[in-house]
């Protein structure tokens, strides 16, 4: 039989192999989820992952003609909106200021808080975008329920312009 210094160094054996096969085995597993945003821990963000869409879903849902239409709202820069933003897109400030997110919060009054909206920026890469945040959150304890975010990680012109997706410019 064993020596107790002999089974414990066995244990120990077994149990470096098991935790290297286990290990090797859940890197064969293949992942369920991608490494966009929208994959964030919840708590990271003030939206969920189910209130995120991918350029090409909007894209598709706009082109469907039976489809429903959100309101797109455009909370990044005028500059960003006047040289091309998505058809029909909205713009009510910029809400990295004070005044923008009151002038945003204003326009808002007047609308209904079932209404579908999509809000995006694309001044920037999204994780540090400085507008969709303060627009979401303002958003959303103003009663908005039905808010979704453009998963814009890159930039507008890339993640949108760039993918071919309609973009409507100021004349």
């Amino acid at each position: 039989m064993f020596a107790p210094q002999s089974r414990r160094s066995s244990f120990l054996v077994v149990a470096v192999v098991v935790m290297a096969a286990v290990f090797a085995l859940a890197r064969l597993v293949p992942r369920q989820h991608s490494t966009r945003l929208a994959y964030a821990l919840p708590s990271a963000e003030p939206w969920t992952p189910a209130q995120v869409v991918e350029p090409a879903d909007l894209a598709k849902q706009l082109a469907d003609a039976k489809a429903r239409k959100p309101l797109i709202l455009c909370v990044g820069f005028s500059s960003l909106y006047n040289s091309s933003r998505i058809p029909g897109a909205v713009f009510h400030g910029t809400p990295s200021s004070a005044s923008g997110l009151d002038e945003l919060k204003k326009w808002a009054q007047g609308i209904g808080r079932e209404q579908p909206m999509v809000i995006y920026c694309g001044c920037c890469p999204l994780s540090r975008c400085p507008n969709v945040r303060p627009a979401f959150k303002a958003l959303r304890e103003l009663g908005f329920t039905r808010l979704t975010l453009l998963d814009l990680l890159t930039d507008f012109a890339t993640d949108w312009v760039q993918k071919g997706f309609p973009v409507e410019r100021s004349k």
